[in-house]
């Protein structure tokens, strides 16, 4: 059996986490990656489990929308994308289906034997299917994020994980808010990327919590995207949350960042009970409405729901 993961060089232990790599995988041979496959996937994955998005220009933020998929076929579903500028993500696929999750824990095998110490029982993947030419616009994530091409050549731009291009605020509102596309980006930022060309049997991983962006060149997509925690991962984010409601509700500029001792601890305990409270959820809701259908008639085009409705 072909290993999901090819030989690394000698020095990447030590730069895992600490620098953008590429390097080499086998996924997209896989049974799992086939076209019929992933039609399948895409016309038994719950709707609550996919988020389809279509954007603007490059960089436009203004017309980033969120939409569903409607009564279309799988093989309609990846024929609209390929004539359109949205991707999907059909998110947390290794918890829909096992096959996936049996190919993420064999990958997070061979990684456990590669990196001394590495342990990230939290751990899951999604699969992402783009236009030619789409872009996922500046953000940063608050998991470890590795990124796999399976189909298709994209562009991939990866950021310092400090001021100015991602600061603990950021972080925090992320957290809160469940928007990663919030976070700040000015052009001039391009001039301290790292950018790699990835390409089908290629893999990225980047240090924690580095800004990327992602530009398609002229052919669809199909990626996999892995996120994982650590211990220290999973801190993280607790004390992100909690210091983001200290901000936003308390008023508290300044909260701190420890993930240890007392004051962590109670943050943690302050996080889980309020995360949950209403003004979050109305607040995440705001920010993620459905705007549109795709249109069954036009392979490529979509419906905004307020037309249809009065249709």
């Amino acid at each position: 059996m072909t290993a999901l993961l090819a030989p690394w060089a000698s020095e990447t232990a030590a730069l895992w986490g600490n620098a953008p790599l590429k390097l080499g995988h086998s996924l997209h041979a896989s049974p799992l990656f086939s076209r019929q496959t992933l039609v399948e996937l895409i016309e038994a994955y719950p709707r609550s489990h996919y988020a389809l998005i279509h954007m603007g220009g490059q960089r436009d933020k203004r017309l980033w929308q969120e939409g569903e998929i409607g009564d279309l076929k799988g093989a309609d579903v990846i024929e609209a994308i390929s004539q359109g500028r949205m991707w999907l993500n059909l998110r947390d696929v290794s918890t829909i289906d096992r096959r996936y999750k049996a190919a993420l824990d064999e990958m997070f095998a061979t990684l456990a034997d590669r990196l001394p110490g590495f342990d990230a029982p939290r751990r899951s993947c999604g699969i992402l299917i783009s236009s030619p030419k789409a872009q996922v616009y500046y953000h940063a994530d608050l998991p470890g994020q590795a990124l796999f091409q399976i189909e298709g050549v994209k562009r991939v731009y990866v950021y310092p994980n400090t001021p100015p291009f991602i600061t603990p605020e950021h972080l925090e509102d992320i957290a809160l808010f469940d928007m990663e596309l919030d976070v700040p980006y000015a052009p001039w930022y391009d001039d301290h990327a790292r950018v790699h060309e990835l390409h089908p049997g290629e893999f990225m991983h980047w240090p924690l919590n580095a800004p990327h962006r992602v530009e398609n060149l002229d052919c669809l997509n199909i990626s996999m995207t892995v996120s994982y925690a650590t211990d220290a991962i999973k801190r993280a984010q607790t004390l992100n949350l909690a210091n983001g409601i200290l901000r936003h509700r308390l008023g508290l500029k300044r909260p701190g960042r420890s993930i240890n001792g007392v004051p962590y601890w109670s943050k943690a305990v302050l996080q889980k009970g309020m995360r949950d409270m209403g003004w979050i959820k109305r607040e995440r809701a705001k920010r993620r409405a459905v705007a549109f259908r795709l249109d069954p008639k036009r392979l490529g085009a979509i419906q905004p729901l307020d037309v249809q409705a009065a249709e």
